[in-house]
Order: C-alpha cells, then structure tokens, then sequence
C-alpha cells in the first residue's frame, strides 16, 4: 500500500485540497479530500492524472529530425514517407525495443501514462514473416513493462498501396499482411500483451488507402468489442484520391459505409467539411488529433472549434514522436486555432474558462475512450497514473488550481513535471524516469548503426 498526500488535486469532481489518495495492487483504492497530512504521507503540492497518447509509431522515434533536408521538388508528407520506409526497412526488434523503449520512458517524464501504439512494422526486413507474428509486437510489449507506461496496442491492417487495392510500395513490405495473416497477428499479439497490466488490444486498419472495403469489414470482428483506429483525411492528395476512387471523401466514406460508433478513433481528419464535421461528432467516435506531427508534416489544422461546438470529444496522440510531450501537444493545438481564426483562447470551453483545463479535461476524456478505459483520473478504482507538478518552477509560481495547469502547458511545459506514478509505481521523481540513462545508451547504439 502507498499512500500519497497531495496540496491540491485535479478529482473527477474538480479541484480539491488536502487530499489523501491511497494506492493497492496498482489502483487507487481510497481518495479523501479535507484531510491533513499524517505520518507515513508522502507529500506533494499539485496532482493531475496522466493522460493517453492515444496514437504513437514508436519506431519513428528514431528517425526524428532526420527528415529536415529539402529535396529537389516540394517537400510534403508523401516526401517524408521515403525517408520513413528507409529507416523502418533497416531496423530489427532489437532496434525496435531499444526505441520503443526510451520513447516510453520520455512519455512518462513529459505526462503520458498510457500509449495506443498503433503498430504496423510487422515482418523482417525482406518482408517474409517472423515464426511468431507477433515477434515486433512483443517488442513493444517488452518496452511498456520496462518503462511502466500502460499499453493499448493496435495491430494495424495494411494490404494495398493505394485506393482500389493498388499494389504495395516496395517500402511497405514489412507493413503487409493479408486477412488470414492478420487474424493470425492478432491472436499472437493478444498472447504478447496477456501478462502485461493494464493491457489490452484493439484494431487498426491503417486507412483507406491500405485497405478495401471487404477488408475491412472481414477484420472489424478481430477487434472483439476493442478500439478501432484508422487515419482518414490527413492530406489533401488523401481527399482527392479517395474522391477520385468512391465519389466520397475519406471521412464521408466511413460515415457512410463503416460501422463508426463510440469504438472508433479517426486520426487526423484534418479536411473534412462542414457536414462531415457534424456527422463525425454524432457517432461518438473521438478525433485522435497529433498537432506536433500535423504541423511537422505539414498536414493542416482539424478544425477543433467546430467539432466541439457539435458535440465531438478529441484526444491527443504524439504519432511521429518527433516530440513528445502532454503540454506540447495540447499548445500545439489550441496555437493552431489560434493562427487559424486570428483569435485567443479558441478552444477555451466559455467565458472566465480556462484554456488549458478545457484542453486537457478533453485530452483525458478522449484518450480514455478511444484506448477502452472506463475508469481513469484521480477517482476509485482507476489505474493509479498520477503526474505531480513542481510549483517551484518559475512559470507555476504562486499558481493554484487550473491557473497550474495554464503555466503548465503555455509557458513551463515538460520541465514542469516533477513526479509520475503508473500503475502505482513511482517511475518518475524529479523530473527523471528511473531507466532514462539506460535507456538513453540503448536507444543511441540502435540509433547509430541505422544512421551510420
């Protein structure tokens, strides 16, 4: 049993002082507020619970800054893809724990808890598959149990090049798999998670491009009632193939012809219209938004307004990993709109509201329910993931309740972070995961062989 005092405490209810939070067996299992502090306490001043990166491809962390050359022709995201093939193409599982591995243990210390790996780097390096499917897939498992962060992992479907069923890029070979082989794939990578706490397993087809329609109905049922995650509109060239293969727009199409409900998790959907907007936001399904890598690639801005005032509920993934980090992302979005409408506090929930709490209410709500948790934040029975921040910190000084929260994400950001529990577990305190050296040396022998 820990028991954890804190000053003031972000609870399902709001903000509330002298709150005494107790851990068992990974969850909380008592939070009282009003409370002093008794021996045996340790004491912090502010808590938050930790948020999911609802969509992450680890193994690009070890390709980040590695695309910011400019080529002969314009440089888009279909340019940066060839420079992701290439780096996916040379690296092994080892490779693949070792990045994995620090990328998780940079989410902990930045205030994520709980990742949705979106996997997709299946086979060997030629293509042909490993004796077990699930042989990268372990490796992701085996880097969430090192570094303590939650996992939801979603094995991702991904048969065809293009619209239409067109055949593969030769740098998708390790991407590819058939239904049969998918099946196959799911089933080894539920193994892979089965002894790892607070696991669990969706579905991703990877999008409209990768899959046909008879596809990705034969691969929905794999899911077993889990997540469903798919990328959708997140270029232009995206929109203007699909609509010249359907006569619809990607989001459109799936409104249309995919069963989307509250299971579902639509990444991007930068360019959807007006109607498809309002449609989106009645299903239920949450919009899976990755600014720092929308804006990296140059994608565009999800129009988030909107999509709010319909009703819509988002969360936050880091996608790329060229950056990481909670208060990152959610800056980057609310910036965005920002530059978009020529206006402050866009995303803001009201008058006299703070920006960065409707942020980040939205990020833990959202990520909670594309990734299936029903219980998360600082409440009983919820998974203890907690992030305590340092108000010693310039940007929090003399800030309280959703005040620390706005110094946090629009002036602090991750060096605000001081302590972090998963699962219970204190794997973050002072601001340093416990493994981030050895990670760290893991990570670069990997790195400078692949870049060598």
């Amino acid at each position: 049993m820990t028991r954890l005092h804190f000053a003031s405490a972000l609870l399902p209810s709001g903000w509330a002082n002298d709150v005494q939070v107790v851990i068992t067996a990974g969850a909380i299992a008592e939070v009282t507020p009003g409370v002093a502090p008794v021996a045996g306490d340790e004491r912090h001043q502010v808590a938050l619970p930790g948020l999911a990166s609802l969509h992450s491809h680890a193994f690009q962390r070890g390709m980040a800054g590695l695309a910011e050359l400019r080529g002969d022709s314009t440089d888009t995201f279909w340019t940066w893809r060839e420079t992701m093939y290439r780096f996916a193409l040379a690296m092994t599982p080892d490779d693949v724990a070792a990045v994995a591995a620090l990328l998780y243990v940079e989410m902990l210390e930045r205030g994520f808890t709980r990742v949705g790996e979106f996997h997709y780097l299946h086979h060997d390096c030629d293509g042909s598959p490993y004796a077990d499917p699930a042989e990268m897939a372990a490796r992701i498992a085996q880097a969430a149990e090192a570094s303590g962060i939650a996992l939801t992992l979603l094995p991702t479907f991904y048969a065809h090049g293009s619209f239409g069923g067109a055949a593969p890029h030769a740098g998708q070979r390790r991407f590819i798999c058939s239904v049969d082989q998918f099946a196959a794939l799911m089933t080894a990578s539920r193994k892979a998670i089965s002894a790892l706490p607070g696991a669990n397993v969706g579905i991703a087809p990877h999008s409209l491009r990768a899959v046909m329609p008879e596809e990705l109905a034969a691969i929905i049922p794999l899911a077993e009632g889990g997540p469903v995650h798919i990328h959708a509109a997140e270029q232009v060239k995206e929109v203007e193939d699909c609509l010249a293969w359907s006569s619809r727009r990607p989001v459109q199409w799936l409104l249309e012809h995919a069963p989307v409900d509250q299971r579902w998790c639509l990444i991007h959907a930068t360019h959807t219209t007006d109607e498809e907007v309002a449609a989106f936001a009645r299903t239920g399904a949450v919009a899976g938004l990755c600014p720092i890598t929308e804006a990296s690639l140059g994608d565009g801005i999800f129009p988030a307004r909107e999509f709010l005032a319909a009703g819509g509920e988002f969360g936050v993934g880091t996608d790329s990993n060229v950056l990481v980090g909670v208060a990152d992302e959610l800056r980057q979005l609310e910036y965005g709109q920002r530059q978009k409408h020529r206006e402050r506090n866009v995303l803001s929930s009201g008058a006299g509201r703070s920006t960065g709490r409707t942020l980040f209410d939205h990020a833990l709500a959202g990520g909670a329910q594309a990734l299936a948790q029903s219980t998360v934040g600082l409440t009983l029975g919820a998974r203890a993931d907690i992030v305590t921040l340092d108000t010693a910190h310039p940007s929090l000084a003399g800030r309280r309740g959703d005040a620390a929260i706005d110094g946090w994400i629009f002036a602090a950001g991750s060096g605000a972070i001081d302590c972090v529990w998963a699962g219970g577990d204190k794997v973050v305190e002072g601001g340093r995961h416990r493994l981030r050296q050895s990670s760290r040396e893991c990570f670069n022998a990997s790195v400078r062989r692949l870049v060598a």
